[in-house]
């Protein structure tokens, strides 16, 4: 192409990319000017392209080849067009690689359904032979189909949708078509019709596939009004890309055509304005009234177009019209009066008439309504009375509203029935008469002024208004008649008699009348009215003379009238009514001495109490029924039978006349004693008025002994009463007694006290009923564990006590016993002693392990008996198996505690590893029992400890509870001793030491072996106790083998016994070397320490691997400033095994620190005891000394305990 000039070689070739998938690819041949072949090719995907295409695609790829080298063979592609130009911003090509890429979205509906791309291809251009650069480029077209998607919702067409249909069209009957199209128009879904809402459903439907709406049931316009409307839905047939049915919906409106259907109706309209269907109705005139009537009557015509006649008809049709006659809508209906005169209410109070509505359109189309006419009355009528005279009659002096006449008049208005007022004319007859306003009822105004003898006729108009004050009139002529009405007059205010008693009264009373003598009210009769004493006196009708009927006696009149007797006598005429007067008549009857004293009773008797200067005896009294102070006054005296002991003295009795009071007392110088022998006397006493009159009564006297001796208790007998009882009976009483004849003794609750635990405290256990009765409290029972006596103390009070105290001088006490019963079951006593089975201990009969128990009960309820009632064996892994009885209580008692003594019942096997589970059941007499379970372990042999000790058996013996204390406090365990014996080396013989052969246990059944209790006992603190005890060395018992037969092994004894000497010499050697340098060594450090103080103890970090600190001469024991060399014999000739012994104290010293070093303590245990026991027992061991890791002084230590079953003195 170096020839060409910018010449551009086009390509009249499309391509038309079809809608095929898979990859199209075209070639395009072309030459340059230097006839150079150029190759053009486009390749991509199908050249159609959704319009959902993600924005960034390539679509296709454009590929130009030059065969030009160098800038001239380089090829840039560019998109020179697009078509239409809408679509130039949504493609682009790389220049480079010729990828075409989409890069805007593309929408077939929205823009274009296709592009064509014009594609240049150029070169890099050059000058070959040329002056200048030559460009050469080709270009091609690209169609780009867009394809449609299913995006858009589908649009009604012709919108908006009006429709018409007439009512009560056939079903079916159809109405409008609607129409709508997927606007997706390259896919072109079918569409689905539907109804989604209807303002009056069911009244329509529609084709699901044509749109067609139609009747679908009755249609009545007047119900459901002029116009429906739907709510159409269109909905395409295929989901779109979101899976959604895509959908629109549009308003159809369907308007109602109207029909003449309905004839006219008539509605009563409330005052809420609610209208309801009515065929009566009911409206009111006034009489002859020309008004028009309401009736509340409304005509309607449900059609939409109607014409509405109304007419009257019925037997009163021509009285009234009807208004309006003709309307075209809803009218309200009236009625008009025609012909008022026919409204007469005195005549007809009611008229009916029809009302007809008629439909002019369709004459059979009309309603009827009946209207009834309520006709009112008016006022048009004057009051009429039925007299025009009226002769009346009353009695002078009537009282005021005595009835003379009632009259009333007559008014036919209704308004006027008791609405007629009436009055009294003239005004001049109103102080004397009057009548009711409403009533018409005449009565007397004045009773005083009403007198005939004044004037006898009265003249009067009674007038009567009705409610519009029409009048009406008659006339009234009242004649006043006589009456009785002046009563007899006393010719004096009061008479005035005097009369003793037993004499003859006479007087006269005189009275006159003021009425006509010549009538029977001027005649009069005299009287005396009822009284207290009016029977005593009489009195003549007509002459008045007053005389006595009877002896007059001045006692037998009431002591307050002092002999006056007060009488009414009246004078009453003849008149009718009879009227009367009355006058006071007084008589009095004078008193004379004519009675003799009496006394009140036939005798008396009366007592005293011993002792008592002028003490009051009794009184007498005695009365005179004579009523003046001059004949009735009394005195009293004693006659005889006195003895000069008693005086009476005399009293009138307040208010009592004639009544005195004798007070008979001891004479003050005298003394009454009822030891004396005279204890009654008989007195004669006297009664004297100031006339001499006299009376004698007899006084009979009685000396009475006196209550002054103090009440005492009788001896009381200790009760005994079972516990907790609750029962109903009396348990005790106390008893007490009084010298006094005449007492009654009351028993109260002084304390109360309990005996618990030996000491006295209040309780209320007990009831003491106030006759001495004790009873058992059921809410407060008493618990013999708790208190066995109680202490009732009492006091006895004399109530009839009179003189000095009431009470006993002493209390009364009451013991009562609290009796136990069998009520409380055996309780063990806690123990956390450690039991084991060693090889000593397994044969028949040996004790191995102790229970104690108490009973709270007492006696023989107190009694325990111990048994083993069962046997298990748990082993090392848990497994617990059953077992026959291994064992036996022995029940054995010290004091108050009961103790059972475990032994076995046969040898033990002691190859077994694990312990014993032995059930305890400890009963009482009253079979209560409480079971425990005992742990009992077995200990192997090899785990038994020697210790030895300079002291001689006695001394250690003397110091074996110090011993104990001493190698628990280092092992924290506890110490099983079996034996204590002399040694029997001959070197230990003559110096006299002791060894203690022990076994060393924790509380979970772990045992520690030699090597181990070594360990502990050398720390400094324990050794440093046990060497001033005299322990000199720590070993290994020697274990007892099984006997063998010398006879079978002879032969092979002799060959090895020469073996086993020198392997045990060997070994003894070496033992007693390292246990003399061990101790020698911790013997010496010991004395080191002792001879510093803490001031000169120093500190600092170790020094990792070594058993030195770094500060110098630091110890790791103690922590003192020790030359190690000297002290502790470290020099070079020392042997590895003197140094792993010192190295065992420094393990020991560890096995004190913290707890997250067991680990490293129990590896170094197991390394240097490999061979030191069964391996079985290092697990629980190590678990053991992980617990020792604890500070010194902690209280969380494991305690040992001596086992019962181990004696410290054996047989050797």
């Amino acid at each position: 192409m170096e020839g060409s000039k910018g010449s551009i070689i086009v390509l009249g070739l499309l391509c038309l990319i079809s809608l095929t998938n898979g990859t199209i690819a075209f070639t395009i041949n072309a030459t340059d000017a230097d006839n150079d072949p150029l190759t053009y090719s486009i390749s991509g995907p199908n050249a159609g392209f959704f319009q959902n295409t993600t924005v960034g695609t390539t679509l296709f790829k454009v590929n130009a080849t030059d065969a030009d080298t160098s800038s001239g063979g380089v090829v840039k592609y560019s998109i020179d067009e697009v078509t239409p130009e809408s679509g130039g911003s949504l493609f682009s090509i790389s220049d480079t690689t010729g990828k075409v890429t989409l890069d805007g979205p593309l929408n077939y509906t929205g823009l274009s359904s296709f592009y064509r791309l014009k594609i240049n291809a150029s070169d890099g251009g050059g000058r070959c032979h040329f002056n200048e650069t030559k460009y050469f480029s080709s270009i091609v077209y690209s169609f780009i189909t867009v394809l449609d998607i299913a995006d858009l919702d589908p649009r009604f067409l012709g919108v908006p949708y009006v429709g018409s249909v007439p009512e009560n069209s056939d079903v079916g009957t159809p109405v409008l078509t609607v129409s709508a199209l997927d606007q997706d128009t390259g896919v072109n879904d079918e569409i689905i019709y539907s109804i989604e809402n209807s303002t009056a459903e069911g009244l329509f439907n529609i084709s699901s596939d044509g749109g067609i709406i139609s009747v679908s049931s009755l249609i009545d316009r007047e119900v459901i009004g002029d116009t429906v409307t739907l709510t159409v839905k269109a909905t395409e047939s295929k989901e779109n890309i979101h899976g959604e049915e895509a959908s629109t919906i549009a308003t159809v409106q369907i308007n109602i055509v109207d029909l003449n259907d309905n004839k006219p109706e008539f509605l009563q309209c409330g005052d809420s304005g609610v209208c309801v269907n009515a065929s009566h109705f009911t409206g009111e005139v006034d009489e002859h009234s020309l008004a028009s009537i309401s009736i509340n009557m409304t005509v309607r015509d449900l059609d939409k177009s109607s014409n509405t006649k109304l007419i009257l008809e019925g037997l009163h049709k021509d009285v009234f019209s009807v208004q309006p006659d003709f309307t075209v809508s809803q009218s309200i209906v009236q009625l008009l009066v025609k012909q008022s005169d026919k409204l007469d209410f005195e005549n007809i109070q009611q008229m009916v008439v029809m009302v007809i509505a008629m439909d002019q359109d369709m004459n059979s189309f009309q309603s009827t309504a009946t209207v009834t006419i309520n006709i009112k009355d008016i006022n048009d009528n004057s009051p009429t009375f039925p007299q025009n005279t009226y002769k009346l009659n009353v009695s002078e002096h009537s009282p005021a509203g005595t009835v003379v006449a009632n009259i009333t008049a007559v008014d036919p208005d209704t308004m006027d029935q008791n609405n007629i007022i009436y009055s009294l004319l003239p005004d001049s007859i109103l102080p004397y008469f009057d009548v009711e306003p409403h009533a018409g009822i005449v009565y007397v105004k004045n009773q005083t002024i009403l007198d005939r003898e004044v004037r006898s006729l009265y003249s009067a108009t009674l007038q009567a208004r009705d409610s519009d004050g029409k009048p009406g009139s008659t006339v009234l002529e009242i004649t006043v008649t006589d009456i009785n009405d002046h009563p007899p007059l006393m010719n004096r205010d009061s008479y005035l008699a005097f009369v003793k008693e037993g004499g003859k009264l006479t007087l006269k009373i005189e009275a006159t009348d003021a009425d006509d003598s010549d009538t029977v009210n001027s005649q009069i009769v005299f009287a005396i009215e009822p009284s207290e004493y009016s029977d005593n006196f009489t009195i003549d009708p007509n002459t008045g003379v007053l005389t006595n009927r009877g002896v007059l006696d001045r006692e037998a009149l009431d002591p307050e009238l002092d002999g006056k007797i007060e009488l009414n006598v009246t004078a009453t005429d003849k008149g009718n009514p009879p009227r009367s007067s009355v006058v006071s008549v007084i008589i009095n009857v004078e008193d004379i001495n004519d009675n003799e004293p009496q006394f009140e009773a036939s005798s008396y008797k009366f007592s005293v109490k011993e002792g008592e200067k002028g003490a009051f005896v009794g009184s007498v009294l005695a009365e005179d029924l004579d009523q003046t102070t001059e004949f009735n006054r009394i005195s009293f005296s004693i006659l005889d039978g006195s003895f000069g002991s008693f005086i009476v003295r005399t009293f009138a009795e307040a208010g009592e006349p004639g009544l005195y009071r004798g007070n008979i007392t001891v004479d003050p110088d005298i003394e009454l004693d009822y030891e004396s022998a005279r204890k009654n006397f008989i007195l004669r006493l006297e009664a004297t008025d100031l006339g001499q009159k006299k009376a004698v009564v007899t006084v009979e006297v009685e000396v009475l002994d006196v209550n002054d001796e103090r009440p005492e208790f009788n001896p009381i007998e200790p009760v005994s009463v079972k516990e907790n009882t609750v029962v109903s009976g009396a348990i005790g009483s106390f008893l007490g007694q009084d010298k006094d004849g005449n007492h009654s003794l009351v028993y109260k609750l002084e304390s109360m006290k309990c005996r618990c635990n030996g000491s006295l405290t209040t309780c209320s256990s007990f009831i003491l009923e106030p006759n001495g009765t004790v009873f058992v409290d059921p809410a407060n029972p008493v618990d013999y564990e708790e208190c066995d006596q109680v202490l009732v103390e009492a006091q006895v009070v004399d109530e009839f006590t009179e003189k000095g105290e009431n009470d006993s001088v002493t209390i009364g006490v009451m013991v009562i016993n609290i009796e136990d019963i069998n009520d409380n079951a055996p309780e063990f006593i806690y123990s956390d002693s450690v039991f084991v089975v060693v090889s000593e201990s397994a044969s028949k009969g040996t004790s191995v392990a102790g229970v104690t128990a108490s009973d709270r009960d007492s006696g023989i309820n107190r009694q325990i008996e111990f048994k083993v009632t069962a046997v298990q064996f748990e082993d090392a892994n848990n497994h617990t198996s059953n077992m026959r009885t291994l064992f036996e209580a022995v029940t054995t008692q010290q004091k108050d505690i009961y103790v059972g003594i475990i032994q076995t019942t046969e040898g033990l096997d002691i190859t077994l590893k694990g312990k014993y589970l032995v059930t305890v059941t400890a009963t009482d007499t009253g079979d209560l029992s409480t079971s425990t379970v005992l742990e009992i372990f077995t200990v192997d042999e090899s785990y038994k400890v020697e210790l030895e000790f300079t002291s001689s058996e006695a001394e250690v013996e003397k110091n074996l509870n110090e011993i104990l204390r001493a190698l628990t406090a280092a092992t924290r365990t506890a110490v099983e001793i079996v034996a204590i014996r002399p040694d029997t080396a001959s070197a230990s013989r003559a110096s006299g030491n002791t060894i203690i052969v022990a076994y060393f246990v924790y509380s979970n059944g772990t045992a520690l072996t030699s090597i181990q209790v070594e360990r502990m006992l050398s720390e400094p603190e324990h050794y440093l106790v046990l060497g001033q005890l005299g322990l000199k060395n720590i070993g290994s018992a020697p274990v007892n083998e099984q006997e063998t037969d010398p006879v079978k092994y002879v032969l092979l004894g002799m060959v090895g016994g020469l073996v086993i000497v020198l392997a045990v010499l060997t070994t003894s050697l070496m033992c007693t070397r390292r246990n003399y340098k061990r101790k020698l060594k911790a013997a010496k450090a010991m004395n080191s320490a002792s001879m510093v103080n803490s001031d000169n103890q120093k500190s600092g970090p170790v020094v990792p691997g070594t058993n030195k600190y770094t500060m110098e001469g630091a110890n790791p024991v103690l922590n003192l400033h020790i030359d190690t060399t000297l002290v502790l014999d470290l020099d070079e000739e020392s042997s590895d095994v003197d140094k792993v012994s010192l190295n065992s104290l420094d393990c020991g010293d560890d096995m004190i620190m913290a707890p997250k070093e067991t680990t490293n303590k129990m590896m170094m245990i197991q390394e240097e005891d490999q061979d030191s026991g069964p391996p079985e027992y290092i697990e629980p061991l190590g678990a053991a000394l992980a617990g020792r890791g604890q500070k010194k002084g902690s209280k969380d230590l494991d305690s040992g305990f001596s086992n019962p079953a181990f004696s410290t003195t054996y047989d050797l």
